[in-house]
């Protein structure tokens, strides 16, 4: 897979009132997404309910996004976990199953040190030949992945990228510092609130939750920050302000499902624990969509 670069969407699982995966409303989001010029899909991780979904269920939906897509668009596969040996399966099963890359979340709940994480990380690299991106969002795993362990990592050639998910400018720039001379290695931010600020740092694009709303509008943002058109950029980032905070007013995918629920994507079913957007946000957000003219 060559260097990562522009908007790639950490998509959805839609899924039935039933609760079981829409496979049917899964095959237009991706059709939509590669006729709107996203760069790469991630099937099945954190905003698509990999935490709430059967090992069997996780394999069946990348499955289906691979032979979707068609070769059409990459499919990177979220396939991280916090047991080494089941990140390796994980790992294994999606390159059989024809993913592009995998993206590897930092393991949860156990908080390994620094040297585990690079055990742990290598330990998949040197049993998967398959192109691999770091995910470090300690908000949500307790494990902060540092700057310097990254560019330890990099090293590796079956390890090409990070995506950071702090909203820590100073972090950014640590990483495009220390791994500045690791040619196939690129740092995608994973926070949608300041991913244009990454990419004017050096970040070269990003793993976006917004861009399950606004797919065409993300990948502009995108390719004017690459091609160093940075006021075009922000002054379409900056009319999506309000739109990018509401996508976490709740724990993602909360929001983001309701959204397209309204937009006809999907039905807005999502699994315990995690529960329908509060009804509170609904005009406030409802009214967003419309100025936007989103719905």
């Amino acid at each position: 897979m060559q260097v990562l670069k522009g908007s790639f969407v950490a998509l959805v699982t839609p899924m039935l009132e039933s609760g079981e995966v829409d496979y049917e409303s899964l095959k237009k989001l991706i059709n939509w997404h590669i006729e709107s010029g996203t760069s790469g899909i991630v099937s099945v991780g954190t905003t698509g309910e990999s935490s709430t979904l059967s090992i069997q269920e996780h394999l069946d939906v990348i499955k289906y996004s691979v032979e979707t897509s068609g070769n059409r668009i990459p499919i990177i596969a979220g396939s991280g976990g916090n047991s080494t040996q089941e990140a390796i399966d994980l790992t294994l099963e999606s390159k059989n199953l024809g993913a592009d890359a995998a993206l590897l979340v930092t393991p949860y709940y156990n908080k390994p040190t620094q040297e585990g994480l690079i055990l742990h990380y290598t330990a998949i690299a040197n049993k998967v030949d398959i192109s691999q991106i770091l995910y470090n969002v300690p908000s949500r795993t307790a494990c902060d992945l540092l700057p310097q362990t990254a560019k330890t990592l990099a090293e590796h050639r079956n390890i090409i990228g990070i995506k950071e998910a702090l909203d820590d400018m100073n972090r950014i720039k640590d990483l495009v510092e220390l791994t500045k001379d690791s040619k196939n290695f690129s740092i995608l931010s994973g926070d949608d609130p300041t991913f244009l600020d990454s990419m004017q740092l050096g970040a070269s694009g990003v793993i976006s939750v917004a861009a399950n709303i606004i797919p065409e509008k993300i990948s502009s943002i995108c390719l004017n920050s690459i091609s160093g058109n940075y006021e075009r950029a922000k002054k379409e980032n900056d009319i999506y302000e309000d739109l990018l905070k509401f996508l976490f007013v709740e724990s993602n995918p909360i929001p983001v499902k309701w959204m397209l629920s309204q937009m006809g994507y999907i039905n807005e079913k999502i699994r315990l624990p995690l529960t329908n957007l509060n009804e509170t946000y609904h005009n406030k957000i409802m009214s967003t969509l419309k100025e936007l003219k989103i719905l």
